[in-house]
């Protein structure tokens, strides 16, 4: 720990004087009571249900507040100084000067350098981007992160503050929907706080942050899956035995007549769309689906002895297959026997079966590179087809006009920093960087 986070000194001042220590409990509770109401749960509780870890980061939340504070006998930090300064070493008292004067605001992290520094711009203001020298943060933080904290001067260079508070995409919302309503901003306003006006909004950043961890930590999300037709995931396995004295060479015959079904050797068949898909749904769900040849796979169609296997991942195409099928080789196969799986389900199934033989056999090398060569492809044909953030438009039509130019980097941002969260591995190192330069937007990439 340095010398200017050393705080020692200040709060055992603090604890001598009863109004300032009344003074800083009120700021604390202004940061914390809101929210603690609403779910009606105590300081104890909340601990409890976030992790002991955050109760200081969200007490420090309320105490740098309190530090900025100016009532009519003066500000806690002038005073102490003033009292106690000599006792402090030069950096403490430049830190704590510096400290009073910043606000609280939002930032994007970019260009982390691990252990070293990191990049922020200020959501909330049209400052310049600034670097801060920080340690233990870089090495969590991704790209394109975004934190509630303060950023202090420091001689020739910043810092930040001990009290980060990272937010979620609707912790974010969240924020800004409580700014415009404290400050009677209306939507099409633009969000651009002064210095005064972020000084006295603390306490919303930190009960932006807490609304929406206590929901979350009370209600676990359930992510919801849907496939580029935008039915829900609902994994459907139909097996069609077939009828005595049918082969498979008569079934498979058939079954190559059916002009959506490419086959992939004498008894498989993948099932493709006739056309290019329009996207999955647009309220936030996660797209299962794979791309093949510029079209998406709906399916696949095995024959496996005495039966047709037959896999879709909805109701909605389990249904239109069957019509298919029917249509194509009902008289040689009977009615099929239908196995219905959620995701969880087919996690669970494969978890029990365990990894394949094969997989194990695969260079951990050479598995990174299949996966880089596989989101290559993925990321390619992304560019071309219809994003539901991108009001449906490929990625490519979007950057044509400003409007869309913003959305597209909104959403090359959620890409990288969603991927960047992956921990370890191919997923978490994948360059971006070239989707920004094939769509003329790498200098917004800093």
């Amino acid at each position: 720990m340095s010398e200017r986070n050393d705080i020692t000194g200040l709060l055992a001042f603090i604890g001598r004087e009863g109004d300032w220590r009344d003074r800083l409990q009120a700021v604390v509770a202004e940061h914390l009571m809101p929210a603690l109401e609403e779910f009606e749960i105590d300081e104890d509780g909340l601990a409890d249900l976030l992790g002991e870890q955050w109760s200081g980061v969200l007490w420090g939340c309320g105490f740098e507040d309190f530090l900025g504070q100016r009532y009519e006998d003066g500000n806690i930090v002038d005073l102490y100084l003033k009292r106690r300064g000599w006792k402090e070493t030069v950096l403490n008292r430049a830190y704590f000067a510096a400290l009073r004067d910043a606000p609280v605001s939002l930032y994007e992290v970019s260009d982390v350098q691990p252990g070293t520094s990191m990049v922020l711009r200020d959501l909330l203001s049209d400052a310049a981007p600034v670097m801060v020298r920080e340690k233990s943060a870089t090495r969590t933080l991704k790209q394109w992160d975004r934190i509630a904290v303060r950023v202090v001067p420091e001689r020739d260079h910043h810092v930040i503050s001990g009290a980060l508070l990272p937010f979620r995409a609707e912790a974010v919302d969240f924020l800004f929907a409580g700014l415009r309503d404290a400050l009677k901003l209306k939507k099409r306003d633009a969000l651009r706080l002064s210095h005064d006006q972020l000084m006295g909004c603390a306490p919303i950043f930190t009960s932006a942050w807490l609304f929406i961890e206590i929901d979350r930590a009370l209600t676990p999300e359930q992510p919801q899956f849907s496939n580029s037709d935008g039915d829900d995931v609902l994994f459907h396995d139909l097996r069609y035995p077939l009828t005595s004295g049918v082969t498979q060479k008569a079934v498979a015959e058939r079954l190559d007549r059916v002009k959506d079904f490419q086959p992939e050797g004498a008894k498989f068949w993948n099932w493709l769309a006739a056309r290019k898909e329009r996207g999955g749904k647009a309220g936030g769900s996660i797209m299962l689906d794979t791309q093949m040849e510029g079209a998406t796979v709906l399916g696949s169609v095995e024959l496996k002895g005495k039966t047709l296997l037959v896999t879709v991942n909805s109701a909605e195409r389990a249904a239109k297959v069957q019509t298919l099928i029917s249509a194509a080789a009902g008289d040689l196969l009977r009615a099929p026997l239908t196995t219905i799986r959620t995701v969880e389900q087919m996690r669970a199934d494969q978890q029990r079966d365990g990894p394949r033989k094969e997989a194990d056999e695969i260079p951990p090398e050479i598995a990174r590179q299949f996966m880089r060569d596989h989101l290559d492809k993925h990321y390619r044909e992304t560019l071309d087809a219809p994003i539901p953030a991108l009001g449906g438009k490929s990625p490519r039509q979007a950057v044509r006009t400003a409007a869309g130019r913003a959305k597209v980097i909104d959403w090359l941002k959620m890409l990288e920093n969603r991927s960047a969260g992956h921990g370890e591995g191919p997923i978490a190192e994948y360059d971006f960087g070239w989707m920004w330069v094939e769509l003329g937007l790498q200098e917004h990439r800093k």
